[in-house]
């Protein structure tokens, strides 16, 4: 609908024929799991506009509950069939736009049961409204799983509990959100566990029965519903049928015009491959902002067939997306450092906890940023925010700089609104910056959290510098504590060789770093300090389903 409303203002006199094999055309479909706990309230308020209302106002020829089912594209028409009486009809085109979406997965070994919901549209939504309605034997429904642990099943088993049933979530990976690198998704899974959601990592339904789910370890959940959320594959089907060439991911490659293999033919939305920023290489991004801005971008590009203006090639897709969960918020732009990693990519990492706003103004509550790093071009590749407020905008931030082409060290100098109730006088973005300056300038050398143990084992000293009071939260193995306004007095107690130290988030140690550094001492700082080692420590127990134990302030050595 987007393409169709742009090219009518664009374009009073062309015919323009919208086919849609369901009843509605334009919903809010980002919004349907919150009608499920009625959050929002009205069922009508997601529904953005009707056939009539389109007509009327745009002059479109919408047709619902209409399928395409073939395209000649030699003799430029398609095959439309109406979805109620079969009747099938040819329509000419001279320009074709695919925008079928994807197809929800659902799991082989639940094919066929009536229990499972997807949710992809309005149908699906009223499906899962009159279940939740339903009674078994006049007892309401009250056991409900999910299946998958990315944002839509995260958006769901919120509103499922929002409404009252139990809750488990089903997530064959390790962690919930993969999006996110482990040490920052474990704090938002612990969230989740902590507002009443039973959390099962590493396993995936292998057989179910009438009331409930058996799991790959052979463990059984009672299931009055299950919702699938394990994914999207593209609905492609009809452009390979009609030899349109397909991506690597199986969806409809195209241009920077998203143009495909056909010139007359364009695909956007989740059935279309997207160019990734990062790597310039194919990807399946099924995000609404990147459809929405597209379908106006095609637009642009037919109304501009055939005359002499330029078409705009549209920017790489980053595969910026934010979710929240009962006032938590999780948010990433880009690439995560495992998946980086995995392409073997060098990377340049940096973990932050600073306050959403001001500290000394009431209500700032702490956040975890990750910054990704191409250490050879300063090129930004990807960031990470956790926590309760100011998540939204730092992401946006973030993304908004690698559109523009900044480096991460010009985050240091962006000048962003300041107020104490809003920011500190230094943004979070701005600290980014800064810290990146001093990776990239050899002035702060620092160690990740998962290279910490080989260091150690190579025969690193591990120097704790947080103020006696911080230890009450927890001490890594092995450390000896030093308050940092301590070592210019005691920094001959230090043994030769490597010292990793570390603080509470990574600020303190930076000083210690720099102090012991002008003494002589070799150092590196534990990146992120603490809480950053501590939040994969909980990474690893909640994969693990085990609780995580930390030395107590007793065990520290002074």
């Amino acid at each position: 609908m987007s393409a169709a409303t742009r090219l009518r203002r664009l374009d009073e006199e062309r015919q323009i024929i919208v086919v849609e094999r369901g009843e509605h055309v334009s919903f809010a479909n980002c919004g349907l799991p919150y009608h499920v706990s009625g959050t929002i309230a009205s069922r009508d308020s997601l529904l953005l506009q009707t056939p009539a209302a389109l007509a009327q106002r745009f002059r479109l020829d919408v047709r619902v509950h209409t399928e395409a089912v073939a395209i000649d594209r030699a003799a430029r028409t398609i095959t439309l069939r109406d979805v109620a009486t079969g009747t099938e009809t040819s329509q000419r085109f001279d320009t074709l736009v695919l925008s079928p979406g994807a197809t929800p997965n659902t799991p082989a070994a639940l094919a066929g049961d009536a229990r499972v919901h997807t949710l992809r549209d309005v149908a699906d939504l009223d499906r899962i409204m009159e279940s939740l309605a339903a009674t078994v034997e006049d007892a309401p429904l009250q056991n409900a799983v999910v299946l998958g642990g990315g944002y839509i099943g995260v958006e769901l088993a919120e509103n499922l509990v929002a409404r009252g049933l139990s809750v488990t979530i089903v997530q064959r990976g390790p962690q919930l959100l993969s999006p996110l690198d482990a040490e920052m998704a474990a704090p938002f899974a612990d969230h989740v566990v902590e507002s009443g959601v039973a959390l099962r990592l590493g396993v995936e339904v292998t057989a179910g029965d009438a009331e409930s789910l058996t799991l790959s370890d052979g463990s059984v959940l009672p299931a009055d519903l299950v919702f699938s959320a394990i994914g999207v594959r593209p609905a492609s089907g009809l452009a390979a049928e009609s030899g349109l060439a397909l991506g690597p991911h199986g969806g409809i490659l195209v241009d920077e015009l998203h143009r495909t293999s056909d010139p007359a033919i364009f695909a956007v939305g989740d059935v279309a491959e997207k160019t990734d920023a990062a790597t310039g290489e194919p990807r399946l991004l099924p995000l609404a902002g990147l459809a929405n801005r597209h379908g106006r971008a095609v637009a642009d590009t037919i109304a501009g067939l055939g005359s002499s203006l330029p078409a705009t090639p549209s920017p790489r897709a980053l595969g910026t997306a934010i979710v929240g969960f009962r006032g938590l918020t999780a948010a990433s732009t880009g690439w995560n450092e495992r998946e980086l990693r995995a392409q073997g990519r060098p990377v340049r990492v940096m973990h932050s906890h600073p306050l959403s706003h001001a500290g000394y103004y009431p209500g700032a509550q702490m956040l975890s940023i990750k910054l990704i790093v191409d250490p050879a071009s300063d090129r930004i590749l990807g960031a990470q925010a956790v926590g309760r407020d100011g998540v939204d905008k730092r992401i946006d931030v973030i993304a908004t700089a690698m559109s523009a082409g900044l480096s991460a060290s010009a985050l240091a100098d962006l000048e962003l609104a300041y107020a104490p109730q809003y920011g500190s006088a230094k943004d979070p973005v701005n600290l980014l910056g800064y810290l990146n300056r001093n990776r990239a300038a050899g002035t702060d050398a620092t160690l990740q959290w998962h290279e910490l143990e080989a260091a150690l084992d190579s025969g690193a000293f591990l120097l704790d510098v947080r103020a006696p009071g911080q230890l009450a939260e927890g001490l890594i193995p092995g450390a000896t504590h030093i308050p940092v306004e301590q070592l210019r007095e005691r920094h001959h107690e230090l043994p030769a060789g490597r010292i990793v130290v570390h603080c509470r988030v990574g600020q303190g140690a930076h000083t210690a770093a720099r102090l012991l550094r002008n003494l002589g001492h070799d150092v590196v700082n534990l990146d992120g300090g603490y809480l950053t080692w501590r939040d994969a420590q909980r990474a690893h127990a909640i994969r693990d389903n085990s609780p995580v134990s930390t030395p107590t302030p007793e065990g520290a050595t002074r």
